[in-house]
């Protein structure tokens, strides 16, 4: 992933709008625009201007059925985050404490 493919996941994940707009893609993949938008208090062309910014940083993917834009989730930039900073020996230990921090929970620790 280059620097500025980088810039451009980390700005589009920088806004709450967007963030809930993924979230709402990842529970339910293959949303119509207006199904998509629909609760969200923010113009069409606001939140069209978000998705313009998630699909810059490929986070968002489109395909046309017939008449209707379906809108979906590309988690695969996503996972160049942990990738560029985080090691696999440090995925471990940190799959380890996250386990551990569970257990901890689980026992009212």
């Amino acid at each position: 992933m280059t620097d500025d493919e980088l810039d451009a996941l980390l700005r589009a994940l920088g806004d709450a709008t967007r963030r809930r707009l993924l979230d709402r893609l990842r529970d339910a993949p293959g949303l119509t625009l207006s199904a998509l938008t629909d609760g969200f208090g923010q113009s069409r062309q606001a939140l069209r201007k978000h998705l313009a910014v998630l699909a810059a940083a490929d986070l968002v993917v489109t395909v046309w059925r017939g008449r209707e834009k379906l809108h979906y989730l590309n988690p695969v930039p996503l996972q160049a985050l942990p990738a560029r900073w985080v090691t696999a020996t440090a995925r471990e230990h940190a799959a380890a404490l996250n386990a551990l921090q569970l257990a901890l929970k689980e026992a009212g620790a």
